[in-house]
C-alpha cells in the first residue's frame, strides 16, 4: 500500500517514527515524512505541497483550516512541547533556573546553538530570548544556527567548541544522540508550544490519513507522547 506522506514540524518527528510500526501493522500503509521548522513546512504547503497530513503548531494549523487547506473534522491535538536548553552529553550542567541564572550561563558559554531564528518556533523566541536578557551584542559570534532543532542538536552532539550550549524544542533534544536535557526555559522566559495534526483538504489518501491522526492522538500512544517529550 502506498505511504502516507505528512508535512510536520521536527518537534513531531520521534512520536512520529515511534507509533509508525503499529500504524503500518493496522493499515499497511507506511509513512512518508518530511520535517522541519514550521514557518519552513507553511511555505511549502503554500508552494504546492499536497501531503494527507500536516502537524503543526496550532495556530498554524487553525490558518490552514480558515483556509480550506485542512478538513476541520479531523484536526486533533497532539500536546504541548516545552523549549528548553541543552548540553552536550557529559558536559557540566548550568543552573538555569531563573533569568539570571540562564543568563550566566549563555554569557560563560563559547557557542549558542539553536534553530533558525525566522522560521523555527523554538529559533524564534531563543532569539527574543537573547535580546530580553541583554546579551545579544556580546554573543552574537557565538550564535550557531541550524535549519531546525534537530540539525542544530546534532551540530551541538559534535561541537568542537570547549563550553557549547543549545536551544530547542524538548523532543528534538530528546531525539539526539550525543546531547542531554537540562531544563526547560524559566518563568517569565518560557515556550510552551501545542502541536496540532490534520487531513488536508487535498489528501489523496484521506481515510488512513484520519486514521494515523487519530492513532498519534490517541490513548493508545499517550506513552509515545510522554516519552518523546509532549505533555
Amino acid at each position: 500500500m502506498p505511504d502516507i506522506n505528512i508535512l510536520s514540524g521536527g518537534a513531531a518527528q520521534a512520536l512520529v517514527r515511534a507509533v509508525e510500526p503499529a500504524f503500518r501493522q493496522a493499515t499497511g500503509h507506511g509513512i512518508e515524512g518530511q520535517f522541519g521548522a514550521v514557518g519552513a513546512m507553511r511555505a511549502r504547503l503554500a508552494e504546492g505541497a499536497q501531503p494527507d497530513v500536516v502537524i503543526l503548531t496550532a495556530a498554524i494549523v487553525a490558518e490552514l483550516v480558515a483556509g480550506g487547506l485542512v478538513a476541520p473534522d479531523s484536526v486533533a491535538d497532539l500536546g504541548d512541547v516545552e523549549t528548553a536548553i541543552a548540553v552536550r552529553d557529559g558536559d557540566p550542567v548550568p543552573p538555569v533556573g531563573d533569568g539570571a541564572a540562564l543568563r550566566e550561563a549563555l554569557l560563560a558559554a563559547d557557542a549558542i546553538y539553536f534553530p533558525d531564528p525566522k522560521l523555527a518556533t523554538a529559533g524564534i523566541h531563543f532569539a527574543g530570548v537573547i535580546d530580553k536578557l541583554g546579551i545579544g551584542a556580546t554573543v552574537a559570534d557565538r550564535l550557531r544556527t541550524y535549519p531546525n532543532g534537530a540539525s542544530a542538536m546534532a551540530a551541538l552532539a559534535s561541537a568542537p567548541e570547549a563550553h557549547p550550549i543549545g536551544c530547542t524544542q524538548v523532543t528534538e533534544i530528546k531525539a539526539v544522540a550525543g546531547v542531554a536535557l537540562v531544563a526547560e526555559l524559566p518563568p517569565g522566559l518560557s515556550l510552551a508550544t501545542r502541536y496540532t495534526a490534520g487531513v488536508t483538504t487535498r489528501a489523496s489518501k484521506s481515510v488512513p490519513a484520519q486514521d494515523l491522526v487519530k492513532l498519534l492522538t490517541s490513548d493508545a500512544t499517550a506513552d509515545h507522547r510522554r516519552r518523546t517529550g509532549f505533555v
